[in-house]
Formats: C-alpha cells, structure tokens, sequence
C-alpha cells in the first residue's frame, strides 16, 4: 500500500525543477521591472494563435474550388455559410454557422516552401537569412509581444505556446533570437484533455510544498549576510524579484489558469475532450488570466485513426498520408475546437479584447499528386508544400467580421487579387496590442532593427 505522503523519484524531479523556473523567472521579472512606473499605454488586448504546423490545405478548407478539374478540387465539396457568398469545405459545418463572426483572407502568399524557411518567415515577420534550420535569426512575434508588453500584466506569463510533445522553442521557430530567451514562450506541454494533465512546473505537490518553502528560507538566509553588507540595496531587490517569481509560481491563482477542471464540463464537452479542444480552451483561460499572446500548436487531434493513411499533423502530403482521409479524421475535431473557441469569445464578452488568428505556415499544392504510402504501402492522393498562395481565419478584437479579404486563381494557385503577406497579419495584430511596428530594438551588433519591416493592417478588417 503507496503511502500518501511518500514521493516517487519521478514526481519529486519533476517538481523540484520548480526552484530553478522560479530563479529564472526572476530574471524575466527584473528586465520587466527596469521600466516599472511608466505609463502603461498598451490596451488591455491580447491574442490567440492557432498554429496549424504542416500547413493548412487551403483548397481543402477555406478556398475549395468545385469548377477546378478533378485532379485539383479534390473529394469534397463546399457548402454555404450564414453569410451569403461565402462557401468552405462541407467537413467544417460548425464554421459554416458562425461566418458572421469571423473573416477569411484567401491571398496570402511568400517564397519559403520548406517548413523550416516557411515558420522563421510567417512566425517573424521578416525574410530570414536562411531557408533552413528552425532557428530564429529573428525574434518571433509573440517574443516580440512578450519584451513589449512586458509591464500590462507582470504579475503572468506574457507569452505561452500549448503543445502535445516536449519540444522546445525552435522546434516552431519561437524563439526570441537577439532579445534573449528571457522573451520566449512559457511552453504547455502534454495533452489537457488527459484528466491526469498538469504544468510539471505548477503543479505543486502538496506533500513538496513545506520542502519547497523550507528551500527558499535556506536561500534567503545564505543570502542575509551579503544583503546586510550590501550598501545600495541591489541584493535586496534581488531577492524581492526572486521573491515575487516564487510567489507567482506557487500561488493557486496561477494554478488555476492552467486547471481545466473549473470549467463547466458542458463547455469542455463543447471544444472537445482532445487536445485541439482543450488546448484552444486553456489558451482562452490564459488571456482571461492576463497573458498577451497565447499560441495553441494544433498537430495531432489525440483522437483514434481509422486507418494507417492519417500524419501526425497537417503536412499532407501522398507519402504521409491519404490526404482526403486524413481530413475526413482530423477536421471534425479542428471544425469543433475552433468554433468553440470563438462562440465562447463573444459570449464571454471577449470580442473585442482578444483577436483570433488561425493559419499555418503555408498551403497545399493546387494539384493532387499520387505516391506510396510509407505508412500502407498503397499508392494513395496528397498535396505537396504551397507557398503560392494560401488561407487564413482572423475573428474577435474588434475586427470587421463576415466578409472574404483577397482571392486566389481558378486553379487556387497565385493570388488574383489583394495580395498579401505574414506581415499584414502581423501589422494587424500589432495595431491591435497597441504595438508601434515601427519601433526598433538593437540586434546583437546593436543595430537597430524594426520589429516589422514591412506590412500595413489589413484595411478591409478595421
């Protein structure tokens, strides 16, 4: 029989990690706090970003082309939303019901057709130096929320990335590059519809908490000595940001952002009990609890696969998957989370403070091609990378909603008009945190750099 209070060597390491987060988040707090006093001028806005790593297939979603030939407009067919004119794929009926209350561009575009190129280049704003490698030559832009809207809400995590697998920052090119890793995301790992889930470095034990708090009182009295012959104060104020990481790393408040189980369970059942659902359902408890940017990584739906012809996430291609029935198994749940997720934006009130963004870091090929099947063996339809030209949903922070902005070709290859870029996006999402995207920090050879080179908000949405 387990006693109740004796601890695994698992759990044990898992939380004991919690000393060492809670320096280190001192660390962040003291650059937050270097500009403490100053006028908050940034509303009290915030983002959500569902990531679609992979890459959405445009033509199977948002920009179906039923006149296309057979080999371009694939096994489904478009069906009409609440508003007039607009058609998506029949496999995301929930969207359909709700148009009104989000807008899509079909016209986005860039040159990076490998994923690596593709997240640096959508993730950042900016052209990186290479198409390779997922590491940032430039901040990410929830890095860059995160160093300017460092004072809105101090006392929470500024930016957070919910994902199913313990990667790191670069594995989706969010890291922080020239502002320093102080800036990158608070990473949510693991799978919250798991009724097990938790944050390993919030989730304070109860039978570790007095072991805990004996540890920072053998801190501060090893650090009483050098505090009491210290003249100017600068120890001191050391330990009160240490202090201050502690307490938001052990306090039930920051716990509770993260506990799923509060929530209404027909509101869980609602997004979903996997982890498109549940993750889109934490992203919006974060921001209700003070975070700017929330990004929520959508890979695998954690729901069981029919065949062995689905991919782990949305990179469709013949050799992965089939790539009608991997969408026939990954969209429901995709269909579900996301309109949730924006139904409980507006009646929570939440419509204008939070803006939702959901894309990925390019499209699909136009044109199906035929391969093998590494998985089955069965030659079998995919769709190849497509930076030519894809798709993207924006709804809440107060944009114009219910409307179509650009469109592409007959075959849904290029642009036909209203071209745009990651960029306007960017510039859109920026005017709405209340971000100069003209402002400018110094890179590592301390030249000034612009936080967006390039791009305009997106005039029809504001």
């Amino acid at each position: 029989m387990n006693h109740p209070r004796l601890v695994t060597r698992r759990r044990f390491l898992e939380t004991s990690s919690l000393s060492s987060l809670a320096l280190a988040s001192a660390e962040i707090m003291r650059a937050r706090d270097a500009s403490a006093g100053a006028t908050d001028r940034h509303p009290d806005t915030a983002v959500i970003l569902v990531w679609l790593t992979g890459g959405l297939s445009h033509m199977d979603t948002y920009d179906m082309k039923p006149d296309a030939p057979e080999e371009y407009r694939g096994d489904f067919r478009p069906i009409a939303t609440n508003v007039s004119g607009m058609e998506i794929c029949e496999l995301l009926p929930m969207h359909a019901r709700i148009a009104d209350r989000f807008s899509l561009v079909r016209s986005l575009t860039h040159g990076f057709g490998g994923h690596d190129g593709a997240h640096k280049r959508v993730l950042t704003g900016r052209v990186p130096k290479s198409p390779t490698g997922f590491v940032n030559d430039a901040p990410g832009v929830g890095s860059i929320v995160c160093k300017i809207r460092k004072d809105v809400h101090p006392e929470t995590l500024a930016f957070t990335s919910g994902q199913r697998d313990k990667t790191d920052v670069d594995a989706y090119s969010q890291g922080a590059a020239w502002l320093g890793a102080s800036y990158t995301p608070f990473l949510v790992h693991g799978d919250p519809s798991n009724e097990d889930w938790a944050i390993p470095n919030l989730a304070v034990l109860p039978e570790l908490q007095p072991r805990l708090q004996d540890r920072w009182t053998l801190r501060d009295r090893f650090d009483r000595l050098r505090r009491d012959l210290d003249q100017n104060g600068p120890l001191t104020s050391h330990n009160r940001f240490q202090q201050r990481a502690f307490d938001l790393l052990t306090n039930d408040e920051a716990r509770q952002a993260f506990d799923l189980s509060l929530e209404d369970p027909v509101l869980r059942d609602r997004y979903g009990r996997n982890p498109y659902g549940q993750q889109a359902l934490l992203a919006r408890r974060l921001i209700e609890s003070g975070t700017s940017f929330a990004n929520v990584v959508m890979e695998h739906p954690g729901i069981a696969a029919p065949k062995n012809n689905v991919v782990y996430n949305w990179d469709c291609h013949a050799v992965n998957c089939h790539v009608f029935d991997d969408a026939r198994w990954r969209f429901p749940p995709f269909d579900q989370a996301v309109s949730a997720l924006i139904e409980d934006l507006y009646e929570r009130g939440l419509d204008k403070k939070v803006m939702l963004v959901v894309t990925g870091e390019f499209g699909h090929t136009p044109r199906i091609n035929h391969n093998k099947g590494t998985q089955n063996g069965i030659v079998q339809p995919g769709r190849d990378h497509w930076p030519g030209v894809y798709s993207a949903l924006l709804a809440g922070g107060g944009l114009k909603t219910g409307q179509v902005i650009g469109s592409s070709d007959k075959l849904g290859e290029h642009p036909r008009d209203r071209a745009l870029s990651p960029d306007d996006i960017w510039a859109t999402v920026y005017r709405h945190l209340g971000i100069d995207q003209e402002h400018a920090f110094p890179d590592l050879s301390g030249r000034p750099l612009r936080i967006l080179p390039h791009g305009e908000p997106i005039s029809e949405l504001i």
